[in-house]
């Protein structure tokens, strides 16, 4: 069973509800429900919306940029996880990037960004002033026009991360994912994206793991954006 911090009416947090993707096992094979939580109402415990707008609407909930900020909005739940897959359903209503996050106890561990042209899959730069550094496993374009819900997923087990967004799955391993971990969450740079659904289960490794990752292939065909056409704001909203 997780460590965990919080344990609140507020969000449904279930340990017995099976996993609800009628799908093969990735890297991942999933246990116990951890947290449930619809995001159809303004966040509360264990939720933390340390920037940005975050309000309800249409049975999802909408973040949003704030220009005050100087930063991108971030929602994030208080909790303390071990090898799990996140789930979360997100649409595009302007915003011009989005992650789903994991943090490492300090500092940051993993994310999968999407813009409305692309999907990434990285290991995140865990000590900010260096001298570690960010790694891409997985950069491809995308079509995620505003308007369409999309189902993102990040399996963590051991030393190896799996993301995947709709249909494209890219993989990385690294010695920070052994790392406990925590603070999961969602960011926004623009506006807006609704986001519903946030779904964290325990996971353990799929034993036919090496026989899945075989058939994916990782890419990084897509360049990252050039200085002053977004890179300053991305990296602002890695919190």
């Amino acid at each position: 069973m997780f460590p965990h911090t919080l344990l609140l009416a507020t969000v449904a947090l279930t340990f017995s509800a099976p996993f609800a993707i009628a799908e093969e096992p990735l890297l991942a094979i999933p246990g116990k429900l951890f947290l449930d939580a619809k995001l159809d109402s303004t966040p509360a415990a264990p939720w933390k919306a340390a920037k940005g707008q975050w309000q309800a609407t249409d049975s999802a909930l909408r973040g949003s940029e704030l220009e005050a900020d100087k930063h991108g909005a971030v929602l994030r739940a208080t909790l303390a996880l071990t090898d799990c897959i996140i789930q979360v359903e997100v649409k595009f209503d302007g915003a011009k990037s989005t992650t789903l996050s994991l943090n490492a106890v300090k500092d940051h561990m993993a994310r999968i960004i999407l813009t409305p042209t692309a999907v990434t899959v990285q290991r995140d730069d865990n000590d900010h002033a260096g001298p570690d550094k960010g790694i891409v496993f997985h950069r491809v374009k995308a079509e995620l026009a505003d308007g369409d819900w999309h189902t993102v997923r990040m399996e963590i087990v051991g030393d190896t991360l799996l993301g995947k967004v709709d249909s494209i799955i890219g993989y990385g391993s690294n010695a920070l994912f052994n790392q406990p971990k925590a603070s999961p969450g969602v960011t926004v740079a623009g506006q807006s994206v609704l986001f519903r659904n946030f779904k964290i289960w325990e996971a353990t490794k799929n034993p036919k793991w090496d026989e899945v990752k075989a058939g994916i292939k990782n890419e990084v065909s897509v360049a990252a954006p050039a200085k002053g056409k977004g890179k300053g704001k991305a990296k602002k909203a890695k919190e």
